[in-house]
């Protein structure tokens, strides 16, 4: 499929349209299977928003399940945010707490920026992976529950025994569970209801949210259109039969109001978002080895990339992939590589290649949980620092972080532009959290001036040197080979303007000068980033990449307790624009909130000597000289806003 035909599959075009319903063959009209009886109307609760999960083991369809959950209330006219549930092994045992997989999907009536705290109503496959997501503390006491009951009466006595057992723990703590026949249902009309159980869900949580029934039939449609025509309608078969049970049998009916959309949204998660910034770029190569969570983006690119003249090249191993993207750069395209954080580890060499030679390299670090393997499947911010400051020898680089899915799209644009404009590497940090999270935004209208000019062939002078460096910026004229009077040896060496090598100290002193020189010259075109809230206050909350939203949400409920917040997002950290030690002098305290790792001052041999503070907060104190305090998590899991609201009470009271 072309990346303009996936593109409108995801467009919500006027959010109040929902499209007549149409009778299937062997159905009922309305879609409902014939032998059903037709539902009984009942009131539907009014809400701003819910959060709902649907958990499974590996393999069962709860991830596509909630993913197309989130696409059909996008495309009804709600806000989304989804958040991918993945557990550490790619298959882990069935029943185990620890190996639950699904989704999480935030809907409301307007625009949300995060998964929000903890989810209202769950939908789980089995009492373990339920049991999983409790004990994580991501159930709201009261938390409706409509659990699978084959398990009650399981033939193996101990899986019987474990399910009552979870039951009535989680019944005394006062969760609504609703025991719901699934797989029984599912039979009816299929051989295999492990196949089919997530569409007969999907049916269900359609009818319990009120959403359109036909756009559910387009979107399973859309999900299963490369399979038989036989496939498609036996799911969108069980999809009507949930549907029609749920209407029938569950006294649980909610409503959440839609918005009206002015324009074309479209609906992506933030991986699919980058691969569509790269096109709309006009970047033309993408060199990468799988690794999680990077790998989706790149695979995206191989389905579409062709279509627009691109190519995707997957080399033997990551520092293949760097020195191929590289070495496209080096032939007139500025080429980008995408990766994850061990994957970013072993590209240091080769990205310290491209700094001494001054080839232009985007890279996309996907960042996940660390070190080592770590936590390959969550979330994490860990390497910050690692960007600026990675590889051997002064090596200047942009460093640029994600701060939505929107985000995702425009900042490869503008990685691209930066990289071509001052012959340098540009580092774009996002995260597990964007990578697989869907929310809407509206289509992008594709401009020219994206793109990147034609390449330069024209002759240089015969005087012409490949490091001409300009004294006040650093900047020289881009070689490309084929050039007139442009042949010149490249070198990872310390050279001089006529590109050879040269170890002499004066010549050493001003490369690297003009290298450094690109991130001030760079620096001086930043504006200030906007402070959310008023400009002055008791506490200033700091930011960077996919905690923006979190963050905002945050600051919005303690501004509403009365308490005198802001906040400020930083989208380049290095270099850091003009403006921000202004910003820091309107406020009496200063915190940064990141996800990755900060010694909590509350331990009892944690003391101002020995504290170890979060990645941001090191960087700004070294920078600014200022106080700044650090409040981070690595549960492996995006901070919630609530979480926030909660350390920031702390610290406004004096307290940790």
């Amino acid at each position: 499929m072309s990346a303009q035909a996936l593109e409108e599959e995801h467009l919500t075009h006027g959010a109040g349209r929902a499209p007549a319903e149409k009778s299937r063959p062997g159905g009922a009209p309305g879609g409902e299977p014939r032998g059903q009886s037709a539902p009984q109307s009942k009131p539907a609760v009014t809400l701003d928003e819910h959060i709902v999960e649907v958990l499974s083991d590996s393999g069962e369809g709860a991830q596509r399940c909630g993913q197309s959950f989130g696409s059909i209330a996008a495309r009804t006219g709600h806000g989304i945010w989804t958040v991918e549930i993945i557990p550490a092994e790619i298959q882990p045992p069935a029943r185990s707490i620890a190996g639950g997989s699904g989704n999480r999907v935030r809907i409301a009536a307007g625009s949300v920026t995060n998964g929000g705290d903890e989810a209202d109503l769950v939908v789980a496959f089995n009492e373990q992976v339920l049991l999983g997501r409790v004990r994580d503390h991501e159930l709201k006491p009261g938390c409706i529950i409509l659990l699978e009951d084959k398990w009650r009466t399981d033939g193996d006595p101990a899986i019987a025994a474990a399910y009552k057992e979870t039951y009535d723990e989680l019944t005394a703590k006062g969760y609504a569970i609703h025991e719901i026949p699934m797989e029984s249902e599912c039979l009816n009309y299929v051989l295999d209801p492990r196949r089919g159980k997530n569409m007969f869900v999907l049916g269900m949580l359609c009818s319990i949210y009120s959403l359109d029934l036909q756009i559910a039939r387009e979107q399973v449609a859309f999900v299963f259109a490369k399979k038989d025509e036989s496939v498609i309608n036996d799911n969108v078969t069980l999809l009507e039969a949930g549907h029609a049970w749920a209407a029938a049998h569950l006294e649980i009916k909610f409503r959440i109001p839609r918005s009206e959309l002015r324009e074309p949204h479209m609906v992506v998660n933030g991986n699919i978002a980058l691969g569509l910034g790269v096109m709309a770029s006009g970047m033309e190569v993408c060199a990468m080895y799988p690794i999680t969570p990077a790998t989706s983006a790149s695979h995206y690119l191989s389905e579409v990339f062709e279509n627009v003249g691109g190519i995707v090249h997957q080399a033997e191993d990551e520092i293949a992939a760097c020195a191929f993207a590289i070495g496209s750069s080096y032939a007139g395209k500025c080429a980008v590589t995408i990766t994850s954080g061990p994957g970013f580890a072993l590209k240091q060499e080769a990205i310290g290649l491209a700094v001494m030679a001054e080839i232009p390299l985007v890279v996309v670090n996907v960042q996940r949980g660390g070190p080592s393997t770590g936590l390959p499947t969550k979330a994490e911010q860990g390497d910050l620092l690692f960007a600026c400051f990675g590889g051997h020898g002064d090596n200047p680089k942009v460093v640029m972080a994600v701060s939505g899915i929107e985000d995702c799209f425009y900042s490869m644009i503008t990685a691209r532009k930066i990289a071509e404009t001052f012959n340098t590497v540009v580092i774009v940090l996002t995260d597990a959290n964007l990578a697989s999270a869907q929310q809407p935004f509206p289509r992008p209208q594709l401009s020219e001036e994206w793109m990147a000019p034609p390449v330069d062939q024209s002759a240089v002078g015969e005087d012409a040197l490949p490091y001409d460096w300009d004294a006040r910026t650093g900047l020289a004229r881009r070689f490309i080979p084929g050039q007139p009077n442009g042949e010149h040896c490249l070198t990872g060496l310390a050279h001089d303007r006529k590109s050879c090598v040269a170890y002499e100290p004066d010549i050493n002193q001003e490369g690297i000068l003009h290298r450094s020189l690109k991130l001030a010259a760079l620096q001086r075109t930043l504006k200030t980033p906007p402070v959310f809230g008023d400009e002055e206050g008791e506490l200033l909350i700091i930011g960077w990449g996919s905690t923006k939203g979190a963050i905002e949400e945050a600051v919005t409920r303690l501004r509403d307790e009365g308490r005198d917040v802001s906040s400020l997002h930083l989208r380049f950290i290095q270099p850091l624009p003009s403006g921000i030690k202004e910003v820091l002098q309107g406020f009496a305290k200063v915190m940064t909130v990141e996800n990755n790792w900060s010694d909590s001052v509350e331990h009892e041999i944690i003391t101002d000597d020995n504290r170890r503070y979060s990645e941001l907060a090191w960087l700004l104190r070294a920078r600014y000289l200022v106080d700044i305090d650090c409040w981070s998590e690595v549960r492996g899991q995006p901070i919630k806003p609530g979480a926030i609201v909660r350390a920031v009470r702390r610290r406004l009271q004096g307290k940790g």
